[in-house]
């Protein structure tokens, strides 16, 4: 018989209700698997068969998990269950139901990729304009079309708003038609094709009879078309169990409906809903501040997490000037707390909300040897539109570099395709000479058609224009200059989905790294920014992939712990992100964010914040984040955690440096009222300075100032980061 005496209160109450609808309403590290593995292994030993039984999750590391701990409990029999992701599971049954709409067991399943390029295809069959029309943008919106069911016939009927949604209905009508003709069903189709599925009563009576009881783990991340199988899908009898918390519902932007939790009780009638409030993971004071916080939410199940765990340290409040003294203070405190608590370096997160953010920490740990790991994500100089622009600039330093230049080719889109590619890489081939110069005869390839001619050309140019200019502008002028010329941002910004933001904040971090980099190395040329790349990226430094300091968003921080976890870029605009878009839904879901980055520490949370970053090569003064000031400040140390600790022997002149490197932010226009011929000041590269001359007014004012060794400098004090010493 299975034993229940591990289970709390409110746990064992959920495993064993199994007589209609149930909402587990599962708290940050209050044991949801323990109950969705227990309530399986209850079920079948109250003759539920496993054949019987569907256990729904996200990934597949979740489902095998589950199943191995049902394994334990139960034996061999767990081997029977349908147990997998949605995705999975509903594969499973189209194949075997394929003939009743219109496809063979065999269907193809396309990736993302494969639906990238038939919409390529579509496009250029419809004969509409690739530069206009961009196949990457239109695919992501039909994927979003589709998460919210709206079909080409309804969104042609009720939802065209300009011209480009004209050509998008035409191209989603051909895309929907093309699958077909290929047998092939994309990512969505796997959930909206067991709609299609269900409208034919035999078939949907089939399987109410075979799942005789249904389970979902992380019911708050399902989208529309997925609650509305399950409501088909559903027994009169309400066998369904959901587990999920609102309080972490933070995918909206992949089409995750909130509401689908938040209206459980209302859909189904009869469920009885239960509170894991108890939480095992943190301490009372974590659980304190984070309370704190996510009570200012207005769309929530109430509860109260609370722990039998110590009380614990209070949440510790680390300012920083910016982002490079951020990653280099968390450094220094995770080194210390190595060497006076004994911890190993897998015990550290450091949470960020973008991707782009990961790259100053990368740096400094690397120049720290402080081995780390990117989770969720790869490598800042790996990802793919920073090796473009780093294409661009090798090509510009190394023409003859093919790799780069074959990368950059068609980046942005100009429409030189692969079949044009092909034929001037023969041609080299043929005349001996480079891809680079086979541009200048471009026009002497057989059979590419005057356009794309033209086009090559016109790239060819680009580069030899920027070839002149590298020769006459700092790395970080000529990387700004391109950039702007390219079209990038203002590409990225008018995609505005949430994997284009994310892409131009890595442009935006690579320019300021590139930036940065001539500030600190003013001699310094484009050849050697490239070769410091190059041995960072090639750096093997790590040999136990297991005692590393892990690196990630929050969003791919859900669902772990560690016992320090450090949450940075806490900053108005970075950490609530804002964007056009912004609403109290968005605020909302941003707050649940910043819970679940709270609730992932078990011992130890450090809340980091900069007074300015580099944001596309130009300083930017920030405001701490408001999510900072909605924490319970009985819970906050706001001492600098640094302060008082014991610091080797320094200089009158390495401490004034470190005072005024870590001094409070004064805004700039009175710095600039403040600064006069004459006036001590300190810069965070050149440290300690004398202004010896100032031009202009507002904006475009000029100082000269004469730092440490006679090293002077001249700055655009808008720009400058001075600090006025008394």
């Amino acid at each position: 018989m299975l034993n229940l005496k591990s289970l709390n209160k409110n746990q064992r109450e959920a495993v064993e209700y199994v007589q209609g609808p149930a909402l587990v309403v599962a708290g940050a590290g209050s044991g949801k698997t323990k109950v969705l593995t227990y309530k399986i292994a209850h079920l079948i030993e109250n003759n539920f068969s496993p054949e019987n039984i569907l256990a729904l999750t996200f990934t597949n590391k979740a489902a095998k998990e589950m199943k191995e701990r049902i394994h334990g409990l139960i034996g061999e029999s767990a081997q029977h269950l349908w147990m997998g992701t949605f995705h999975s599971i509903f594969a499973r049954i189209l194949r075997t139901e394929a003939a009743s709409i219109g496809y063979t067991s065999n269907f193809s399943i396309y990736d993302t990729e494969d639906t990238h390029s038939a919409v390529s295809n579509i496009i250029e069959d419809l004969q509409l304009n690739s530069d206009v029309i961009v196949a990457s943008k239109v695919r992501r919106r039909i994927s979003y079309l589709k998460n919210l069911m709206i079909f080409p016939d309804e969104f042609k009927k009720d939802h065209i708003k300009n011209p480009t949604d004209e050509y998008i209905a035409r191209i989603y009508e051909v895309y929907q038609q093309r699958l077909i003709e290929n047998n092939a069903m994309d990512f969505e189709d796997l959930i909206l094709k067991p709609l299609e599925l269900f409208q034919n009563d035999k078939i949907l009576k089939k399987y109410k009879k075979k799942f005789l009881y249904i389970l979902v783990d992380e019911f708050q991340d399902t989208n529309k078309a997925q609650y509305e199988i399950l409501k088909r899908l559903c027994s009169k009898e309400g066998h369904i169990t959901v587990v999920g918390d609102d309080s972490q519902s933070i995918y909206s932007w992949r089409g995750a409906e909130i509401g689908n939790i938040l209206s459980f009780e209302s859909d189904f009638t009869k469920a009885k809903v239960f509170k894991l409030e108890q939480n095992y993971r943190s301490t009372q004071m974590i659980l304190q501040a984070a309370d704190s916080v996510i009570k200012k939410n207005s769309r929530q199940i109430e509860k109260t997490l609370w722990t039998e765990n110590p009380i614990g340290e209070q949440l510790s409040l680390l300012k920083s000037s910016d982002e490079k003294e951020e990653a280099i203070r968390i450094a220094k405190l995770i080194k210390e707390e190595i060497t006076r608590h004994k911890y190993a370096h897998s015990d550290f997160a450091i949470l960020y909300r973008t991707n782009a953010q990961s790259r100053t920490f990368e740096d400094v740990f690397r120049r720290e040897r402080i081995p780390y790991v990117i989770i969720g994500g790869i490598e800042f100089y790996k990802r793919k539109e920073v090796k473009d622009l780093i294409g661009y600039l090798k090509v510009l330093t190394n023409p003859r570099d093919e790799e780069s230049l074959l990368r950059i080719m068609n980046f942005p889109q100009r429409g030189i395709g692969m079949t044009t590619i092909k034929r001037m890489i023969g041609f080299a081939r043929k005349h001996e000479i480079t891809l680079f110069e086979t541009m200048t005869r471009v026009f002497e390839v057989i059979d590419i058609k005057e356009r794309i001619q033209k086009n090559v050309k016109n790239f060819k140019g680009l580069l030899d224009k920027y070839i002149v200019l590298r020769e006459k502008l700092s790395p970080g002028e000529l990387t700004r200059a391109l950039i702007d010329e390219l079209g990038i941002v203002q590409m990225f910004k008018e995609d505005a989905t949430h994997e284009s933001m994310e892409r131009l904040r890595n442009v935006e971090e690579l320019l300021s790294a590139i930036t940065e980099y001539s500030s600190a190395n003013p001699e310094s040329t484009l050849d050697d920014y490239l070769q410091e790349v190059a041995l960072v990226t090639d750096l093997e430094m790590v040999d136990d992939k297991q005692n590393v300091v892990s690196l990630l968003t929050v969003h791919s921080a859900k669902g772990l712990e560690f016992p320090l976890v450090f949450v940075s870029g806490l900053e108005e605009d970075i950490f609530p992100l804002s964007n056009r878009f912004s609403s109290e839904a968005t605020e909302e879901e941003e707050r649940r964010l910043f819970y679940v980055a709270i609730t992932r520490a078990q011992k130890k949370v450090y809340l980091s914040h900069a007074r300015s970053r580099y944001r596309f090569g130009e300083v930017a003064y920030q405001n701490r984040s408001k999510f900072i000031d909605e924490v319970n400040p009985a819970t906050i140390n706001f001492d600098d955690p640094l302060a008082n600790k014991r610091l080797e022997r320094k200089s009158k002149k390495e401490l004034m440096e470190e005072t005024f490197a870590t001094m409070d932010y004064i805004d700039p226009v009175i710095i600039n009222s403040m600064i006069k011929i004459g006036s001590k000041v300190y810069h965070d590269t050149f440290k300690m300075g004398k202004v010896t001359q100032i031009i202009g007014t507002g904006d475009n004012q000029k100082v000269t100032v004469q730092f440490d060794g006679n090293n002077i400098k001249h700055l655009m004090l808008k720009y400058a980061k001075l600090k006025v010493l008394h």
